[in-house]
């Protein structure tokens, strides 16, 4: 498995990842377990969740249960800011949640550090000075050895890394956004910024929900047990749409005349990424783990490149 730096600063991850968010969700802890276990085994050294995951708790107790002694080998990330309960007290990012978020994360994760710490949102009700000052003592303390954003605009993320430029406490290592064939948008703004202060971007919904590892077919019924056949929190326009089913036709067609699948394309152009550390993927079978660990290995070239953009951009 190829490993990569998390950002400049960050520790040495695999470039396929595991994503919990199915965890205590669609996947009961037996299904839960296989996948983790298919991951180790394969080399998949880092492994993502949120406090919030799993109906708010569950997927970081099921990796809790799970990683046991083998806790040590990976590189553990979660996250914090979204609501835990229905009052919406026990959410955001101030110094006083962030600490009591982080003591619960720990408990259910059974861990006493979290590899990275990463806030899911930004908090527009307590200044981002605050919330650093606060990361910073859990860093400081070893409660947390880096920390990470997700969702920050162009200006939020200016903004976090001038406060902790001129403050010397702890910056961002990482920043964890939407991004596949299907969703290119942040290389407009966000990108320049993350490779200017060498920021490593980890990529949710690589595959469009599946959208794009080619288990969908445009008019045809959804399979059983799919994301899309259940009830997606998103809606389904949000990948299936007009537009989308355009661009995947054309990519199903550009990797079948290469002999590859779309699969192994979608994931092979994220690798291609020098700014990609990991690329996050979630998985409710270890037959899943195994094709997207597989799927890294298409050596794109520059043609192929440039026709990729031709078909998106």
């Amino acid at each position: 498995m190829q490993k990569r730096q998390l950002g400049a600063a960050g520790p040495e991850v695999s470039i396929v990842g595991l994503g919990a968010n199915n965890f205590a969700n669609r996947s009961d802890f037996a299904a839960s377990e296989q996948v983790v276990n298919k991951a180790l085994d394969l080399g998949i050294t880092l492994i993502d969740t949120a406090d919030n995951y799993g109906n708010r708790g569950g997927s970081e107790e099921y990796l809790g249960r799970i990683l046991g002694s083998r806790r040590g080998d990976i590189v553990l990330a979660t996250k914090f800011g979204l609501p835990m309960d229905d009052t919406g007290k026990m959410r955001g990012a101030s110094r006083r949640y962030a600490m009591q978020a982080v003591e619960a994360s720990l408990r259910r994760l059974k861990t006493d550090w979290i590899d990275l710490y990463q806030m899911h949102f930004p908090d527009s009700r307590t200044p981002i000075e605050e919330t650093l000052r606060a990361l910073d003592e859990l860093v400081k303390s070893g409660k947390v050895r880096f920390i990470g954003c997700s969702n920050f605009s162009a200006a939020q993320l200016e903004e976090a890394l001038g406060v902790s430029h001129r403050s010397s406490i702890a910056s961002f290592v990482s920043c964890q956004d939407e991004y596949s064939l299907l969703e290119r948008g942040l290389e407009k703004d966000r990108l320049p910024i993350m490779r200017k202060h060498g920021l490593g971007l980890l990529p949710y919904f690589p595959l469009a929900s599946g959208l794009l590892t080619g288990k969908y077919q445009q008019h045809a019924p959804l399979p059983a047990g799919t994301r899309f056949a259940g009830n997606v929190p998103r809606g389904q326009d949000a990948f299936m749409n007009a537009r989308n089913w355009r661009i995947v036709e054309a990519f199903s067609d550009f990797a079948a005349k290469r002999g590859h699948t779309l699969l192994e394309l979608t994931m092979s152009w994220l690798a291609s990424r020098p700014y990609i550390p990991s690329i996050i993927a979630g998985a409710t079978r270890p037959e899943q783990v195994e094709d997207n660990v597989a799927a890294v290995n298409w050596n794109l070239s520059n043609a192929d490149l440039a026709e990729i953009d031709r078909l998106t951009l």
